[in-house]
């Protein structure tokens, strides 16, 4: 369960750390340990519950086998063919916080400011912001860098140095002084000039929308609000996220399973990588045989093929466990591609039929957990994208003709709607719970506001456009 719990990437993982511990398990791509180096490198190996097996007791034969190549892997060919092994190269390069430290080196500051810059920069988040008050910067300078200063100090440091650096807009304690600083920085024009006046002194206006209270304000026509809107449209609300060195890891999804339109039919493959090639250790079939053929066994030899049984009934459990897992996945995302076929031949969302777990699980005569888990963490390439099989899933209601729709359908359709409104007067939740009712989907208000939330589409009042 845990094996199908795990996605390529983690399975993979999960598979090198199984060879590395079991010198038994043998990819057939390098040559392994001998039999002495196992032993050596195993010597806090721990027989207990084993006493009571005798060496003479095991079946030799069982474990002996001529067959290098996993048995699974030539019963079907149910993998897709990438089985090249594919290295992600991820470039190294200077953090965020490093490239902002490395910029002071441009300034002619004392000692003591730069031990204040340096500060500074180290408590700008990852977003480009500094989330602290100034006084606690004093003290904390004060406490832990044995630096004692004025808040002026800081305040200067902070804007004549830390906040030129770039990206522009860093070193910024709140969404109005970053946009401020963006903006400040550019060539002045008529346009940038009002636009920083309306963020200094109507800044909740603006972004509440107010329009009409910012045109009484600054006695501005609505054509020049406009280009102020779009020049604040232009500007990074986050700086420190827009650094292409950031030292976050990049997220990288490999497709566990592939879905193909062959001939109008659809076609389900898994990705070979989930096929790993395991066998038993040629190195450790031999020393089986020679126990077997050898007349006189000593208690050494008997110890080793106790050693050697344990190991071998380790790595046959888990190229089992890798069988069933294999199959589990294949059987769970064959079930869930024809249970919704029409939406994989066509890519169109509103033909996503409602389906739950239970539909999936009862289909396959499986555990929901099971379901669930190659749910949760599995992905698949559709020639519509790759997606994640847990959104494929979607609770049903009843339309006007009594029908049973998938909400996810119903999500689409106000998400069209919402995308067609006229923006000067965007439709409030309760004129869209009566356009959706008037396509035959009797939805209540409260219901729009829930799947607009889930859209992350905001209300009515903050999609107004000028």
């Amino acid at each position: 369960m845990k094996l199908i719990q795990l996605p390529t990437q983690a399975f993979e993982e999960r598979l090198k750390q199984e060879i590395e511990e079991n010198p038994a398990l043998d990819t057939g791509k390098e040559e392994k340990e001998t039999f002495e180096d196992s032993l050596e490198n195993d010597v806090d190996y721990d027989d207990s519950g084993n006493e009571k097996i005798e060496a003479e007791d095991i079946n030799i034969d069982e474990y002996l086998s001529d067959d290098e190549y996993p048995s699974y892997k030539t019963q079907s060919n149910n993998y897709a063919a990438d089985d090249d092994e594919k290295q992600v190269p991820y470039a190294a390069g200077t953090t965020f916080h490093q490239s902002l430290k490395n910029q002071l080196n441009t300034f002619r500051i004392d000692e003591q400011e730069r031990s204040i810059a340096e500060f500074l920069v180290g408590s700008i988040d990852d977003s480009g912001y500094i989330r602290r008050d100034i006084i606690d910067i004093v003290d904390d300078l004060a406490f832990t860098q044995n630096v004692y200063t004025e808040e002026e100090t800081v305040e200067r440091i902070l804007k004549t140095v830390v906040q030129t650096l770039d990206p522009i807009g860093v070193g910024a304690r709140d969404l109005k002084e970053c946009l401020i600083i963006q903006l400040k920085s550019k060539s002045p024009t008529k346009t940038k000039s009002l636009a920083i006046n309306v963020l200094e002194n109507a800044f909740d206006h603006f972004v509440k929308k107010h329009y009409k209270k910012l045109l009484d304000k600054f006695n501005i026509s609505e054509e020049e609000l406009k280009e102020v809107n779009t020049e604040i449209s232009k500007l990074n609300p986050k700086p420190g996220s827009s650094y292409a060195g950031n030292n976050k890891i990049a997220e990288q999804i490999v497709p566990d399973f592939t879905i193909r339109i062959i001939e109008g039919k659809l076609e389900l493959t898994l990705n070979s990588r989930n096929a790993p090639e395991l066998h038993v250790s040629r190195e450790y079939n031999n020393m089986l045989k020679g126990y077997q053929d050898s007349k006189d066994k000593s208690k050494s030899q008997k110890d080793a093929v106790m050693f050697i049984k344990q190991k071998l009934d380790a790595a046959k459990w888990f190229i089992d466990a890798i069988k069933q897992r294999q199959q589990t996945l294949l059987v769970t995302m064959n079930a869930i591609m024809h249970y919704q076929y029409d939406y994989f031949l066509t890519g169109d969302e509103r033909k996503l039929k409602p389906m739950i777990l239970k539909d999936v699980a009862d289909k396959i005569k499986m555990d929901v957990s099971t379901v669930s888990r190659v749910a949760n963490s599995k992905y698949v390439s559709t020639p519509y994208g790759t997606k994640l099989i847990k959104d494929f899933f979607s609770e049903s209601m009843k339309n006007d003709q009594g029908e049973d729709v998938s909400t996810r359908e119903i999500k689409k359709i106000l998400e069209n709607v919402i995308a067609e409104e006229d923006k000067k007067k965007p439709l409030t939740d309760e004129k869209l719970s009566k356009i959706l009712k008037e396509k035959g989907y009797p939805i209540a208000r409260r219901t729009v506001a829930k799947y607009r939330e889930q859209l992350d589409i905001p209300v009515a009042r903050l999609r107004k456009e000028i």
